[in-house]
C-alpha cells in the first residue's frame, strides 16, 4: 500500500534569518509596506500577534509561497521575534489576508484517514491534509514520512502511533507545536528539547508512540537538508 501527497512548491520569497536579519531586510524595503493604523514598529510584540503571524506563514507555504527553508526561517523568526517591525518582515512580500470563506457545506461521507500500513514500500503524507486526533501508520521494511507543517490538526492534542519493523518513519512537525514521546526506538531532534523560543500556554501538543524493531521513529522540527546537484 503507497499512499503519496505532492508538497508545497518553491518560491522566490527573500529568506529571513532571525530578528536581526528581519529588522535589516524592513530597513531595505523601507515603505513598500505601510504598518497597520494605530500599529508602531516599534511597540513590543504580544504573544497572539506572534502567533497570528505564524498561521499566516503557515499559510503561505500551503498556498506554496515559501519553500521549506523560507517556511522554517520564518516560522522561527515569528515565535522570537520582540517587535512589531520584526513581524511585519516577515509578511513584507506575502498577499494581505484574505477574508475567512463561510462555512463549508456538509459532506457525507468518510471523515480523514485514521490509519495508513505499508509492506515493503511507502507511506507519504504532505502539502494540506487533515489531521485526525489519533493516526497510526504501520511500516514493514519500508518508510514513512508524514509532514505536518501544511497540515490541519483536528483538536489541541494530536496522538500518533507509528510502528516500524526494519523501517524508518519520519514526523516533521512544524515550530511552535509541543512534542512529546514515548517508546522505543524513538528519537526527537535537539531543537524539540530546546527550541530557543517560549511556546504559547494553548499550542497544539503531537504526542508520538513509537515501536520501532530494528528500525526508527523519529520527530523533527527541520526540514531534510537538501542534497547538492551534480552537473
Amino acid at each position: 500500500m503507497d499512499a503519496t501527497d505532492g508538497g508545497p512548491v518553491s518560491s522566490k520569497a527573500p529568506r529571513v534569518r532571525g530578528t536581526a536579519e528581519g529588522s535589516a531586510l524592513l530597513e531595505r524595503v523601507g515603505n513598500a509596506t505601510q504598518p497597520e493604523a494605530g500599529r508602531s514598529p516599534a511597540l513590543r510584540a504580544s504573544d497572539r500577534e506572534r502567533d497570528a503571524v505564524v498561521q499566516r506563514v503557515q499559510e503561505a507555504f500551503a498556498e506554496g509561497r515559501l519553500d521549506d527553508i523560507e517556511f522554517d526561517e520564518r516560522m522561527r523568526a515569528a515565535l522570537t521575534a520582540r517587535t512589531h517591525a520584526d513581524l511585519d518582515v516577515l509578511l513584507t512580500d506575502l498577499p494581505a489576508e484574505m477574508a475567512a470563506p463561510g462555512p463549508a457545506p456538509a459532506t457525507v461521507g468518510r471523515g480523514p484517514g485514521r490509519v495508513a500500513i505499508a509492506l515493503k514500500s511507502s507511506v507519504r503524507r504532505g502539502g494540506r491534509w487533515r489531521v485526525p486526533e489519533r493516526y497510526t501508520t504501520v511500516v514493514y521494511k519500508g518508510s514513512g514520512w508524514l509532514d505536518l507543517r501544511a497540515a490541519e490538526l483536528s483538536g489541541p492534542v494530536t496522538t500518533f502511533l507509528a510502528v516500524a519493523y526494519k523501517s524508518r518513519v519520519t514526523i516533521l512537525a512544524p515550530p511552535g507545536v509541543r512534542v512529546e514521546m514515548t517508546g522505543f526506538g524513538v528519537t526527537q531532534g535537539p531543537d524539540e528539547e530546546d527550541p530557543g523560543y517560549r511556546l504559547p500556554t494553548d499550542a497544539p501538543m503531537i504526542h508520538v508512540r513509537g515501536v520501532a524493531y530494528k528500525g526508527t521513529v523519529e520527530i523533527t522540527t527541520r526540514p531534510p537538508e537538501r542534497q547538492a546537484l551534480h552537473g
